[in-house]
């Protein structure tokens, strides 16, 4: 997984020569339509959302496979009934897609339907390591949580990392989505000086109408203020426009320092896969 080492402030062409992409199992066709404009090997994070059955998201990760990409299967710790269930989940993917990755999060459900409250559980089953999995990704939030504080925040990602490092697999950090390029250059800094070394994801939402990035904000607990729309490059008189992720790209690729260590970008593609993978075709085009 080829990350960039900023030294200085990088081309556009750098910071998307790794990406990941958000990819539900209902979407494959559409991916399946951009993939000759994708880079080989590029790695495609499949949710776990309600309605899709492990049947589901395991076609959708076999599928990836076949276009020559990476699959990352997201599991949610509180819509796993039992350790038997993810266990099946976890050897059928590695056996049957060739999985060497997957991404823990705790759901939203508020009671957990099995034993795992979080994501942290998953993890200390060891389930994981025994399947063969290589790496496994965690979330991280430099715009805050809904419900956690900042401290919590820190300690619990620093616990999840130690653990998965510990069983002999490596940690991945994705961030959710945000629009301020200046607060993800900041928590990248502090994670950094607390001592977690490990490759970044820069969440970033692609290209969508400026309502549907509105929407996706609120259903996700992302702040978006006016200030920081304004970061992103929206205007609030302009609410029924289409924006891009240009300003809050050029923004992080010029902040970005050997500090700030491994980063590449993970596009959550809110305004369809089409577009999403034109935006990062043409942005890695200026950097030629």
């Amino acid at each position: 997984m080829p990350l960039i080492h900023p030294s200085s402030p990088q081309s556009p062409g750098h910071i998307t020569d790794a990406y990941s992409l958000e990819v539900s199992a209902k979407d494959i066709p559409a991916l399946t339509a951009a993939a000759p404009r994708m880079l080989p090997g590029s790695t495609i994070s499949i949710p776990y959302l309600p309605g899709q059955d492990d049947n589901a998201r395991l076609a959708a990760a076999r599928a990836v496979r076949a276009l020559g990409l990476v699959a990352m299967p997201h599991l949610s710790a509180r819509r796993i009934a039992s350790l038997a269930e993810l266990e099946s989940f976890v050897t059928r993917a590695v056996a049957e897609a060739g999985i060497e990755r997957c991404f823990v999060i705790a759901g939203d459900p508020s009671t957990p339907l099995g034993p795992f409250a979080d994501s942290s559980s998953l993890i200390e089953t060891g389930v994981f390591e025994r399947a063969g999995i290589q790496v496994v990704g965690v979330g991280g939030h430099p715009e805050g949580h809904p419900v956690m504080s900042a401290a919590d925040r820190w300690e619990v990602l620093e616990r999840k990392c130690r653990s998965i490092g510990m069983r002999g697999m490596t940690p991945l950090i994705v961030t959710q989505f945000g629009f301020d390029a200046d607060i993800v250059l900041a928590w990248l800094k502090t994670l950094r000086e607390r001592g977690i070394e490990h490759p970044v994801r820069v969440g970033v939402p692609g290209p969508a109408g400026i309502a549907v990035l509105a929407r996706y904000a609120a259903l996700c607990g992302v702040s978006a203020c006016a200030s920081m729309w304004s970061k992103y490059g929206i205007s609030l008189g302009k609410l029924f426009g289409t924006a891009g992720p240009d300003v809050f790209v050029d923004r992080l690729v010029a902040g970005l320092t050997e500090e700030h260590g491994e980063v590449s970008l993970h596009f959550f593609p809110f305004g369809g896969i089409a577009q999403s993978v034109k935006w990062i075709a043409q942005y890695r085009a200026q950097g030629q």
